[in-house]
């Protein structure tokens, strides 16, 4: 009698006021975490040297830790053998002492030796380069990267090349 749309059967209405609310509720959230979130990402890019210069007669820092992953899945820290990628404590332990040492002996990071208002562990060169061939799967090349970054290593630097 007294519905509309015909007959006895109820005509279905959906409140969508409790909707809106939830909905500009959810979009205050977002503007409010929308400024928190990085922008950018950081990364180290090398100086541009002189092309004149001879590469030939420079000599590495002896502070440059290089580990190289071989297509054998064998791993070296600066050309001394530890073990393989699927048991990479020997690395780690290494690594540990390395940076054990160097903290010992206040072997700090360039620029960082008279900064006083820095903490200790964070004055301490414990950069690492990791050197694996393109064909190595990224399985193998993250085990190991992993190994490094729980030995203490901070930044972990990826150079990608073909190992002969």
């Amino acid at each position: 009698m007294g519905m509309s749309g015909g007959g006895n059967r109820a005509v279905p209405y959906i409140n969508v006021t409790p909707l809106i609310d939830v909905l500009l509720v959810l979009l205050i959230i977002f503007m409010v975490v929308t400024p928190l979130k990085p922008s950018r990402f950081k990364a180290d890019i090398p100086t541009q040297r002189d092309p004149t210069e001879n590469i030939q007669n420079l000599k590495p820092n002896p502070l440059t830790l290089v580990v190289s992953i071989s297509t054998d899945l064998q791993i070296k820290l600066n050309q001394d053998s530890m073990g393989s990628v699927n048991d990479p404590s020997a690395l780690a332990a290494k690594l540990q002492q390395v940076f054990q040492q160097r903290k010992e002996q206040r072997a700090y990071k360039v620029g960082m030796e008279s900064r006083s208002d820095v903490p200790e562990d964070q004055r301490i060169e414990k950069t690492v380069f990791v050197k694996a061939p393109r064909a190595l799967r990224y399985g193998d090349v993250v085990k190991v990267i992993d190994a490094i970054k729980g030995a203490g290593a901070s930044p972990v630097g990826l150079q990608v090349d073909d190992l002969p």
